[in-house]
């Protein structure tokens, strides 16, 4: 995985200046150099082109060699591992399954950090590119299965980072937690033999009520969005800890905000919740708050009705701040496929919540083009209303 060859300044050239190339006809001509494979420049390109957004400052550092297109699509982001780092504190923590190494460096500009990689190839080359950036504190890379360090290590960290490969033997997708490797429910036990304090990443899949009956000794629960989609979920563990309440913090990332809403869990089903039919204002939480489940929350810190009990939007008379999208109804109208064809509009965004057909279902049947300053909400009501919201962005 380490070709040094591709550092060479020849090399580095070529890959930049073949970015936007196209990839088929540039393997048919073969590789310019007699130490380096067209496979592994391309490789390459594929690479740094899917780094470009996920990892801005990886994009344009030099001197990088990125592995495959599969371990970035496993790494965090920048986004994701800064926000993790600002979670820890401490002189010191073990970064139980390191990978390419992101979250390892966002960790060390404020620790000493310790990064386990079972696969040598890979290892080799976090450690390489991660001396690139020439962190604040030091990081010591094991080569090497990550339990395995951890029983034969004496002494103890102040935090323990893991993010299991949620990948089964097969290379399919899984997110249970039983299912991911290493398998953290079995050897949570030994993890808290050394640490007091863990942060476990998991996939935006897994049921939190379920996460919750599984884990020991839960703290908190963030929930990460970047872009209008869930990234992780990061659980806070601490030994011997336990409590009445679990709060639950929400981020959402935009592109030029950031959008933040916390709740107790256990508080959720304890407050009250109203209901109204569709007023002036329409509100739609962001993805992080959606998956949290804390709508009832929602409603009371903002003062706002929920349209029906399945139906996750909100409503009011007078504009208010929201941890979400938010929209000024220009019609409601009952729906019906005379009145959809009739609306005039020949383009609109559309979104369903609660209701019983697809978007792909009702844009073949509208005939309208995505896009546009109209955005269409087909929703239940509380009544069992089905309707067509017309509204616009405010």
């Amino acid at each position: 995985m380490l070709n040094k060859n591709l550092l060479k300044r020849e090399a580095q050239d070529f890959i930049n200046s073949n970015l936007k190339s196209n990839l088929t006809r540039l393997i048919l001509k073969g590789s310019p150099f007699q130490d380096i494979s067209i496979q592994e420049l391309v490789g390459q390109i594929k690479s740094k082109n899917k780094a470009e957004l996920k990892l801005p400052i990886w994009f344009k550092t030099s001197n990088l060699i990125f592995p495959p297109e599969i371990n970035l699509s496993q790494s965090s982001s920048e986004i994701t591992a800064d926000h993790k780092a600002k979670l820890v504190s401490g002189e010191n923590l073990l970064d139980l399954t390191g990978g390419m190494g992101v979250d390892t460096l966002a960790f060390a500009e404020k620790l000493k950090v310790v990064n386990c990689e079972l696969n040598e190839g890979l290892s080799a080359l976090t450690q390489h590119n991660l001396n690139q950036f020439h962190p604040q504190n030091p990081i010591d890379f094991h080569c090497g299965d990550g339990l395995g360090f951890l029983r034969k290590r004496e002494g103890k960290f102040d935090w323990i980072y893991a993010d299991p490969s949620r990948r089964d033997n097969s290379g399919n997708r899984v997110f249970r937690l039983k299912e991911c490797q290493p398998n953290i429910l079995e050897n949570l036990d030994l993890i808290f033999s050394k640490t007091k304090n863990i942060l476990l990443k998991t996939s935006p899949l897994l049921d939190i009520s379920q996460g919750l009956q599984e884990l020991q000794n839960c703290t908190e629960l963030h929930i990460v969005a970047v872009k209008g989609e869930v990234k992780e979920l990061l659980w806070l563990l601490k030994k011997d800890f336990s409590d009445d309440k679990f709060p639950i913090k929400t981020t959402h990332y935009n592109t030029y905000s950031t959008d933040f809403f916390e709740a107790d869990f256990f508080g959720e089903s304890q407050k009250q919740i109203k209901f109204s039919e569709v007023q002036k204002y329409l509100y739609e939480p962001n993805p992080a708050i959606m998956k949290s489940g804390l709508f009832n929350s929602l409603s009371q810190s903002f003062g706002l009705k929920k349209l029906a009990q399945n139906t996750h939007l909100f409503t009011s008379e007078k504009l208010v701040e929201f941890p979400g999208r938010r929209f000024q109804v220009k019609s409601v109208e009952n729906y019906q496929k005379k009145k959809f064809k009739k609306s005039g509009l020949t383009k609109a965004n559309i979104s369903t919540r609660n209701f019983p057909m697809t978007v792909q279902q009702l844009r073949k049947l509208s005939k309208l083009k995505d896009g546009g300053g109209d955005y269409l909400f087909f929703i239940t009501d509380a009544s069992r209303k089905r309707l067509m919201l017309i509204t616009e962005k405010v």
